[in-house]
């Protein structure tokens, strides 16, 4: 293929990838597999890091616009992603103890019914109302970065959108305020990750550069979009990501396929 139709096709998926990631998360289920079909060569490492380096970017722009425009509790996020950021780091070594394939069956089921319950409670995340005050409430900020912390750095795919379900389900937070806050709870994690994968060269920067100023345009779109269409337009955009990640899951639950 040519080079020029390679990276154009990169780049237009990254852009679409920054859209779906600003608006619900789960940007890397389009732009992982995008990078390890178009560029066969790279390896896993040099995948996830370059996708690591495009996806912190448009992230970013994403919590900036939040931010601005919708505000975020910053106990909030600060607590959610320090959890996330300390898990995260624990799955990664969980992985090399616990197969994937064990793990993977359970959490396709409990997707799924996620997905069932979000289509057919209309009502779901469409009203902000948390649950919690006080320490309560920053406990249970604490368990859903724990908890999706460790998916993150244990299986990885669709966290943004996981996190997105937890804020709205346990903590009681519509979904534009949830989708506010697990940008910036990404952001924290990736960022931790992302200078892991810079000290070990493993960015593919000819690659990753054009694919993080895509990301970043999609980002700007995709949190300009939410914010103006609200929490049904985030509620649609959820279903479908959800059930990308089902279809992932479900690709290496019954073809064994590699994370």
């Amino acid at each position: 293929m040519n080079e020029w139709l390679l990276y154009t096709l990169v780049c237009v998926g990254a852009m679409f990838a920054g859209f779906i990631d600003a608006v619900v998360g789960g940007g890397g289920l389009i732009q992982v597999p995008l990078l390890m079909i178009l560029f066969p060569e790279l390896s896993h490492v040099q995948v996830i890091a370059s996708n690591r380096f495009a996806s912190v970017a448009g992230t970013s722009v994403a919590a900036y616009q939040y931010i601005t425009k919708i505000g975020v509790d910053t106990s909030v996020v600060l607590v959610t992603g320090t959890m996330a950021a300390v898990t995260s780091f624990s799955g990664t070594f969980v992985m090399e103890m616990i197969k994937p394939e064990v793990f993977k069956p359970l959490l396709l089921c409990i997707i799924i019914v996620l997905a069932v319950y979000t289509f057919v409670k209309k009502d779901f995340g469409a009203v902000h109302a948390v649950k919690y005050t006080g320490k309560q409430f920053m406990f249970v900020c604490a368990g859903i970065g724990a908890v999706i912390g460790f998916y993150n750095g244990f299986i990885g795919p669709g966290t943004g959108s996981l996190l997105v379900f937890a804020f709205v389900s346990v903590a009681g937070l519509n979904f534009l305020h949830a989708s506010a806050s697990s940008k910036i709870v990404n952001a924290i994690a990736d960022v931790a990750s992302l200078i892991g994968f810079l000290l070990n060269g493993a960015v593919v920067f000819k690659i990753a550069l054009p694919m993080m100023g895509c990301n970043m345009l999609g980002a700007y779109i995709g949190s300009k979009a939410a914010i103006l269409k609200g929490n049904v337009f985030i509620r649609y955009v959820f279903l479908l990501v959800i059930g990308i990640l089902i279809l992932r899951l479900g690709r290496d639950v019954f073809f064994h396929a590699p994370s």
